[in-house]
């Protein structure tokens, strides 16, 4: 009964910014590694940012260059992605997903290693 639900996606104007927000329910008593991954059309699924929910270890993708910043309300369970200083190139649709287990290293931006999956919410920047 794990679902994830996206919301906050839009189109802003490079420089923009965007608050992507992830509801989680049925998650008993939460879910060790959750994070955000994006797939622009004709490419393949990456990892943006993730985070271990038990607290701290934040892990970011290199694109990302210090303007996301990921976090988690463990009480709302939700988890959010602030995204500053947006370029076309972070035109895609963004995915929630959750990992019923820990995730070592090698896995954090690994899609197929995350047990559940939001539908996505769209996120376009124009130039």
């Amino acid at each position: 009964q794990v679902q994830l639900v996206e919301s906050g996606g839009g189109s802003v104007q490079a420089g923009g910014s965007l608050r992507l927000s992830c509801a989680a329910s049925g998650v008993g008593y939460g879910m060790p590694y959750m994070g955000w991954f994006r797939q622009a059309p004709g490419k393949e699924r990456e990892g943006v940012a993730t985070l271990y929910t038990g607290g701290g270890g934040q892990h970011y993708a290199d694109f990302v260059k210090g303007r996301f910043r990921i976090s988690h309300d463990k009480g709302q369970a939700t988890l959010y992605m602030q995204m500053n200083s947006l370029e076309p190139e972070d035109t895609a649709m963004y995915y929630c997903a959750a990992s019923r287990n820990y995730l070592s290293p090698d896995s954090w931006f690994t899609a197929a290693d995350y047990d559940y999956w939001g539908q996505g919410t769209p996120v376009t920047v124009s130039s």
